[in-house]
């Protein structure tokens, strides 16, 4: 990996963000992913679902410069089981390194990034830039799940209380 991304991943504590999910799985079941909080709320196992697709959807955009967000998960039983979502999010996580792996210092530092929820003139983010925006996308799910969690009782491991709250 290129020095310019492993200097943006440590100095934003990029893999300490990723371990707050890891954690998530340690302290909820299945049948907590069953739980929504009321209303119209999805449920816990849909937002799970959920942001496994949006970090898919950041692992392409490193491959091929162009972000998109229709990727859905094949098989829906990913919301109800902690063991799939756990293994999903591995094999994610390990095609995000490969891909922030293969860029090179030109790609870190020139290359643009096109999403389709933004207007090309408007925002198209630099690698380091678009990982920034990925971490974002983390913290509004921990927020929500936090939620969640508090709802149903699971006590929040210690770094969730320190960060998320």
């Amino acid at each position: 990996m290129n020095q310019i991304l492993v200097t943006n991943l440590d100095a934003e504590f990029f893999g300490e963000y990723q371990a707050l999910r890891d954690q998530l799985m340690d302290v909820i079941s299945d049948d907590d992913l069953g739980y929504a909080v009321g209303g119209t709320s999805p449920t816990l196992g849909t937002l799970c679902r959920e942001i496994g697709e949006i970090e898919h959807s950041y692992v392409e955009s490193f491959k091929t410069f162009s972000q998109a967000f229709d990727f859905r998960h094949p098989d829906p039983r990913v919301e109800a089981s902690v063991v799939a979502l756990r293994a999903w999010y591995t094999e994610l996580d390990r095609d995000l390194m490969a891909a922030l792996d293969a860029l090179t210092e030109a790609d870190t530092t020139s290359r643009r990034i096109t999403r389709g929820d933004f207007d090309q003139d408007y925002f198209s983010p630099l690698p380091t830039e678009q990982l920034d925006v990925y971490r974002e996308a983390l913290l509004i799910f921990y927020g929500k799940v936090s939620v969640y969690l508090k709802a149903i009782g699971v006590t929040l491991p210690r770094q969730w209380q320190a960060w998320i709250g």
